[in-house]
C-alpha cells in the first residue's frame, strides 16, 4: 500500500477515534452513522452514507445490499455496536467489496471501551 492509501485510512480512522471518544460505547449504530457522517463533512472526507448497490450473477442484476458508508470512493466502512465482532461480519464485507470492486475494508465497532477497528481485504 502507497502512503496516499494509508494518509487515507488514517483519516478514516481519526475520524472515528473522534467520534468514539467524544460518544463513548453504549449508542446504536445508527447514532454513530450520524455523528461519523458530520465528523466526515467537517474533516472534508468524501463519502457515500447508506449508498445501494447492486449484486450481479452472470450479468443479471439478483439482489441489492445497502452499505453503511462508502469513503473516498474506494473504502467500504461497516459500523457495528455490537459485542463481538464475528467471522460472519467479516464475509459480510468481503462480499460488499467483491460488489463495489474494491479491495479494502473497515468494520469499526463503537460498543467496545476502546474503539475496535478491523481491516479487511478482498482478494479474488
Amino acid at each position: 500500500m502507497g502512503l496516499e492509501f494509508e494518509k487515507l485510512t488514517d483519516d478514516i480512522i481519526a475520524a472515528s477515534i473522534e467520534v468514539h471518544k467524544t460518544l463513548g460505547p453504549g449508542f446504536l449504530e445508527a447514532v454513530y452513522e450520524n455523528a461519523l457522517s458530520r465528523e466526515f463533512e467537517t474533516r472534508d472526507i468524501p463519502y457515500k452514507r447508506q449508498w445501494e448497490i447492486s449484486i450481479f450473477y452472470h450479468g443479471n442484476e439478483v439482489g441489492k445490499h445497502r452499505l453503511y458508508m462508502f469513503v473516498f470512493d474506494k473504502f467500504v466502512v461497516e459500523l457495528k455496536a455490537i459485542k463481538e465482532v464475528t467471522n460472519e461480519h467479516f464475509a459480510i464485507v468481503r462480499s460488499y467489496l467483491k460488489a463495489v470492486r474494491q479491495r479494502h475494508g473497515l468494520i469499526l465497532n463503537f460498543a467496545k471501551p476502546i474503539l475496535e477497528i478491523k481491516r479487511v481485504i478482498f482478494t479474488e
